[in-house]
Formats: C-alpha cells, structure tokens, sequence
C-alpha cells in the first residue's frame, strides 16, 4: 500500500511576496509583483515588464557560510537556496547535520543555469582569462547548481535529482518527490523549483513575440489570463520549496502538517495531435488530468478549486476545454479556478512550485484568491465556463481538494492533486 504524504515545511521567493507571510498576503489582496524593467526597454525588447522579486542579497548570510556567500553569483541559486533553508526551517527542522541524513532526499528544478554567470565564464575565457575564473564557478554554471548547494548545506543523503522540464518543472518536482515516498524509497524529500529570468533569456522569448507589450505603461495590468485582452505571458521569476514527509514519520516526531499531496501524474503529448514543441497536445492534457485524479484516488466532482496554468495567451481558451473535458464539468458546475500568473506572471520553471505555495495556503486559511486583471473574460472561455466560476475578488470558503496543473514547452504535462489533511 502506497505510503501517505503530507507537506510539512513551505518557503517562497516570488515577485509579489518573499516568505510565507507576505505571500500570502499579497495573493489574498490581489497584489502584483509585475514591474517596469528599463533596461528591456534600453534593449530594445517588445516587453518592458517582469515579475521580480524583491530579494535582499545580503539575508543570504542567513543561509551559506561566509565562503560560499562571497563566491555566489548565480541569483537562481540564490532564490533557490532561500525557499529551500526556508521550508526546512518551517518544518522545524535544524540546518545543522555531522552524519548525511539518509532518509532525506531532494529533487530541485531549474530550466537552464544562470546565463548571466555563464556569460561571465565565456567573457573570460575568450579573453584568454582563465585564471581570474576562481574555483567556485563551475558549481553556478552546472544544471545541478541549486540541487548541489541545498543538498550540501543540509547533508541530504538519499536521492537528490536535478529536473527540467520547462513549465511543468516545479510541479514535476513535488511528484517526483511524492512517488519517492509513497513507494518506500525516503521518509522525506525537499523539493521544489526555482527561475531566474535575466536578459538573456528573456530575450529569447520577447523574440518569440509571445511576451506582453501592450501594458508597459501599466505593468500591474499586464499579465492577463482568460481575459479578453490577453496579449501575451509576462515572464517572472523566483523559487518555492516544500518538505514533503511520510505521514507516520511526520506524526512520529510531531510535525505540523499543512496538507496533504493525494497523487499526480505527468506525461507528454508526444508532441503529436497538434502537440508541439510549444503547444501541448490536447489528448495529453486530459489524459494528465485524468489519470492524476485517477491516481489520487477521487473523483472528478470532489475538486472545489483548478489552480490552472493559464498564462495569458490564445492557450488559456484550449485549457479551459481540456479541463471541462476531463472532469465533465461545465457551465456552473465548473470548480473555480484561478490562476496566480495575473499576479506574478508566468514563472517559468518555478511556475508550479510557487503556484503549488498558493494552493496549499488556499486550502490552509480556507480562501479563493482573486484572479486580477479579469474585468473582460474570454467570450470563448465563457462558453465552456459560468463567469461565476472565475473569481475577481478573494472568496472566504472551506477548499478541501486543489488540482493544480502546469503545461511546458516540449509538450509536457503535470497535474498535481493537493488535499486538506484529515488524520
């Protein structure tokens, strides 16, 4: 019989709230975390807007030794290793270890490494500077950076995974670490995801024309999911962290639990169907959603809340019908749903985790938070969905089981399910 899973620890680095506390107040108060960025301006981008954090680099004294801290460049580390040593902390868990800790694992996800430090190495180099490159910068330009720093800092014994896979990251990352447990192979796992957007990126997805540019002047406004006026995704970045325990491991040393992970599932649509490397095939979609609520052993009717990935592009129509069609729900029946990106943006790789942070939180403090910037809902989301169903302002209610998706370029899904605790 497959082992319970429950969540113990939390930390967050997002564009509207750094820590638990402000997150969570900003999500119930529909506050934006998207700002105006001069310098995509200066570059001639299309998009001058993005969700950045507010991340004092200096609290990293809280977290690394002082060698580590000076020899640090990389920011995705950074984000990374603060929501991790966060939800340890939140866990009730020392940082401190003399011996591995074998029954702890870590699966961490990030999409690429910095490219703002690997342009430092290239620079260097080129310029026949080796030399000056210091022995600390092939750990910030490996894919395992972050997993390596984490897992180093709390002596994390068993498996420890570095994953990518685009958009579904964060969330592939919780189900990685929630298979770990329910089939015996750890008592715990750290996991989560992390996203550093800096120019360079971001301009490879300006020059895709799928970024927003007609709110640089308001930037508050510019992410917009089911709206009418979506006008492309604003990218963000940030990391969310999560302890996940075996529920007879957590209760044997009388740990707070938060939550409960029921189950998931991820696949790809094989980009066929009309997948592609940057749409998802639609029977893949449904498929996810199914089988996870397959796997976590309930039924399509129990959900109250669909924490979409819902990015603010043509996609969000199709997702709405991909959701109707795997739940058979429609109209009225549809659950609410709502979708963090009007607030942040779309994340990237650390999308799910810090989405997943606002799914647990919902079902903690038994609230809706608002979907902003959704005055003028999509006519063909309508069709399929009660403009009830799609919240504008926080709603005060008991929310008892969260599916919570992402959808990634490379046609890969991930739908997680989240469950109020119940011993």
């Amino acid at each position: 019989m497959a082992k319970r899973v429950v969540i113990t620890g939390m930390g967050v680095v997002s564009p509207n709230g750094v820590g638990i506390p402000a997150f969570l107040n900003a999500i119930q108060n529909g506050i934006s975390g998207i700002r105006f960025v001069p310098k995509y301006e200066d570059l001639h981008m299309s998009c001058h807007v993005a969700g950045i954090p507010e991340f004092e680099w200096e609290n990293l004294k809280n977290y690394i030794s002082e060698v580590s801290y000076h020899g640090l460049k990389g920011t995705n580390i950074a984000y990374g290793i603060t929501a991790a040593l966060d939800a340890w902390a939140d866990a009730g868990l020392p940082y401190d270890t003399d011996e591995p800790r074998w029954e702890t694992g870590c699966v961490f996800g990030n999409s690429a490494p910095d490219s703002e430090a690997t342009k430092n190495v290239i620079i260097k180099v080129d310029n026949k500077e080796v030399k000056k490159l210091g022995s600390r910068v092939v750990e910030q330009t490996m894919n395992s950076g972050v997993t390596s720093f984490i897992s180093g800092r709390l002596g994390l014994g068993n498996r420890v995974v570095t994953n990518s896979t685009a958009c579904a990251t964060g969330t592939q990352a919780i189900l990685m670490g929630c298979e770990y447990i329910q089939s015996g192979l750890a008592k715990r796992m750290l996991v989560g995801s992390g996203e550093y957007i800096d120019s360079y990126i971001f301009g490879t997805f300006d020059s895709m024309r799928v970024l927003s540019r007609k709110f640089n002047d308001q930037p508050e406004r510019a992410s917009r999911p089911m709206s009418a006026s979506y006008g492309g995704f604003v990218p963000g970045s940030g990391a969310a962290a999560f302890v996940l325990e075996d529920l007879d491991f957590a209760l044997a040393r009388g740990a707070r639990i938060y939550a409960e992970v029921l189950g998931g599932c991820a696949n790809s649509g094989g980009q066929r169907g009309g997948g592609t490397m940057t749409a998802p095939n639609p029977a893949g979609v449904t498929r996810c959603i199914s089988e996870a609520i397959e796997n976590s052993g309930i039924k399509a009717d129990d959900i109250d809340l669909i924490s979409g990935h819902l990015t603010a592009t043509m996609a969000d129509k199709y997702e709405i019908q991909s959701w109707a069609q795997a739940l058979g729900r429609s109209g009225k029946n549809f659950p609410l749903t709502n979708s963090v990106k009007s607030m942040i943006g779309h994340c990237l790789s650390a999308a799910g985790s810090i989405e997943s942070v606002a799914c647990v939180l919902q079902i903690v403090h038994g609230f809706v938070h608002p979907n902003i910037n959704l005055e003028d809902p999509n006519p063909e989301i309508l069709n399929v969905v009660d403009e009830t169903c799609l919240p504008v302002s926080m709603i005060k209610k008991e929310i008892n089981i969260i599916a919570k998706a992402n959808f990634g370029f490379g046609d890969v899904n991930c739908c997680l399910i989240f469950s109020k605790f119940k011993n």
